[in-house]
């Protein structure tokens, strides 16, 4: 018998990743967004997650054998984050019918649970590395903990199991996602490419010499589906990274030779891409003109905040993959042709020339 998943989220990056690997599986996918996009195969909700009522009206007759929920809503302070989030978690569970069977929830998250949120990132006390699962919550507030903790009560109260999933800086494509590194990079060097600007590191030092590792969508999305469909995986946390460690210092030299141009040298400065890119919007429209690109907004394509937060960080951020290994999960993929995969497609689909 056919399953059936909701993906929520389904038009970012993590969503539309996972919705694609549920079709190729079998699966019925359902894909929730506030605005949803045309996905071939996959049936559309529009719901706005913070209207309780009209989540509830949305979902009716909606009855998945799993739910992904990969969506967030950025808001002006942590405060809000968590009141925001964690009431659209609650929305979405309370909305869904009791299970006709066993049913399954994956809640994603992110290292923001070892780093804390973006107004404390990286700062005061932190966890060794690499950052394992039972590593405990840091003592600030944080709406990834609001959202685990909604779905915990949901678990209780419906007898569901869940897991929960937390990626390191995910690429993947999509358009219009405020949490999009390659993406973002990509603009950049087509803009370095373009003005003849140096294709510099915008991140420090810490980051430019030590270990890192990324995930790519497509592994998450595997990572998700292992989860809900293995028994021993079920009610756990999980770190999910490509499984390889890279340093910035080489990882920069390749993405700048797929561009075909060179890499600036690296002094140790700070320069984020947020100030680098501030005036750059007008010139992007003038080149998605001349190149018949299909996205002229450069603010739907980069996310230059977020990779600032990212590649700016004092420390160095490495990930255990021991739990979901002993497991039975044996996904990899190596970082820099995930970044080159999205390249390849980003230019296939007429975003970058």
């Amino acid at each position: 018998m056919t399953k059936t998943a909701l993906v929520v989220g389904a038009s970012g990056i993590v969503g539309s990743a996972t919705a694609d690997l549920l079709l190729a599986e079998g699966w019925s996918v359902h894909g929730l967004a506030r605005r949803p996009q045309a996905q071939a195969g996959v049936a559309a909700v529009a719901a706005d997650l913070n209207d309780r009522d009209a989540t509830a009206a949305a979902l009716e007759g909606v009855h998945p054998d799993a739910v992904f929920i990969t969506t967030w809503a950025r808001q002006d302070s942590e405060a809000e984050n968590i009141r925001v989030n964690g009431a659209m978690v609650r929305n979405l569970l309370d909305a869904l019918p009791p299970a006709q069977g066993p049913r399954h929830v994956a809640l994603v998250t992110g290292l923001k649970h070892y780093l804390g949120p973006f107004e404390a990132y990286g700062k005061g006390a932190l966890p060794q590395t690499p950052f394992r699962e039972e590593q405990g919550r840091l003592d600030v507030p944080n709406f990834y903990y609001a959202q685990e903790d909604a779905v915990f009560a949901a678990a209780e109260r419906d007898g569901f199991s869940w897991s929960v999933h937390r990626p390191h800086t995910v690429i993947g494509k999509a358009v219009g996602n405020a949490m999009n590194m390659g993406t973002t990079l990509a603009v950049y060097a087509t803009l370095c490419r373009e003005t003849g600007r140096p294709f510099r590191f915008p991140g420090s030092a810490a980051q430019w010499e030590g270990l890192t590792d990324m995930t790519d969508a497509r592994l998450l999305a595997s990572h998700l589906l292992w989860a809900a469909t293995t028994p021993a995986a079920r009610n756990e946390a999980f770190n999910v990274v490509n499984g390889d460690v890279f340093r910035w210092k080489w990882m920069w030299s390749r993405i700048a030779q797929w561009f075909g141009i060179e890499p600036a040298p690296f002094d140790g400065t700070v320069l984020p891409l947020e100030a680098q890119m501030a005036d750059d919007a007008d010139l992007w429209r003038t080149i998605a003109a001349r190149e018949g690109l299909v996205e002229p907004d450069l603010a739907r394509l980069a996310s230059p905040w977020h990779t600032d937060a990212d590649l700016g960080r004092p420390i160095e951020v490495v990930t255990d993959m021991s739990k979901s290994r002993r497991l039975g999960f044996t996904g990899y993929q190596p970082s820099d042709d995930a970044f080159f995969d999205l390249f390849e497609r980003l230019r296939a689909d007429r975003l970058i020339p």
